[in-house]
């Protein structure tokens, strides 16, 4: 009997959850229900485990989905905002930035599968040194409206694929609509990534290991969108999720 692989999701946080009113998980099922979907088993992991923990949710996972949510903390990637930039940024949750940022350093140290998306992208670049735009409107107001909330399950602008990236073989061409609910974005590219995707006003919608650092793991897309939020009115979406799924499949044979 075939074991579909166990991938690990990261949630978002409420400070006042509607139970019993204490700090809490948040998570918008279409992420595992797009993992389930492709053929994973989606297992949701707490915000505030110790190193220790994390480590060990790494080593029986066979990837990591980074997920959506709250902004990054800015003094992860900036030294000093002026006061018209800070007001731009919503609460941040240090707890979770520092969950996440332990999680990526330790599915790194033991090469798993990683699919990050929105915040888990910007996340990402930063955990490595890279920058963020930390609002679009305001440093970079020629920008498209990215801030599309009113159509999150819709296709808004179109992205310009990398010939040889892994959103070009998903979808077998160099153009790509997508939807776009984010009011931040990468600027400066850590290494070792690179820029896969761009929308047509310069935003990074993808960033992938460059060249030879792609032995640093058997799978790694970051991506600015919400494919899962596409997959239903949009079904070629799935096909993200299951390369996902199936990297992590080959990762679970591997570990047996």
């Amino acid at each position: 009997m075939k074991t579909a692989p166990l991938i690990l999701i990261s949630p978002s946080t409420q400070r006042r959850g509607p139970e019993f009113f204490d700090y809490s998980l948040s998570l918008s099922d279409a992420y595992p229900r797009a993992i389930a979907a492709a053929g994973g088993l989606p297992w949701v992991m707490s915000c505030t485990l110790p190193p220790s923990a994390i480590a060990e949710t790494v080593r029986r996972c066979d990837g990591v989905l980074l997920t959506g949510g709250d902004d990054v903390q800015p003094k992860l990637y900036a030294s000093r905002l002026s006061p018209r930039i800070k007001k731009t940024v919503s609460a941040a949750d240090p707890a979770r930035d520092l969950s996440e940022m332990l999680l990526i350093q330790e599915l790194f140290r033991q090469r798993k599968p990683l699919l990050a998306i929105c915040r888990g992208h910007q996340l990402l670049n930063v955990a490595f040194g890279g920058s963020l735009i930390v609002d679009i409107p305001t440093q970079r107001p020629k920008a498209l409206n990215h801030t599309r909330t009113d159509l999150k399950d819709r296709i808004v602008h179109d992205v310009k694929l990398e010939p040889d990236s892994v959103l070009a073989q998903v979808f077998g061409r160099l153009t790509l609509g997508v939807n776009s609910t984010h009011h931040q974005a990468v600027a400066r590219v850590a290494e070792p990534f690179r820029a896969t995707a761009v929308s047509p006003d310069g935003i990074i919608e993808a960033l992938e290991l460059d060249g030879a650092d792609r032995r640093l793991l058997p799978y790694l897309l970051a991506v600015q969108f919400h494919p899962e939020r596409l997959i239903d009115r949009h079904p070629e979406f799935l096909g993200l999720f299951r390369g996902f799924t199936e990297a992590c499949a080959s990762q679970s044979k591997r570990s047996v």
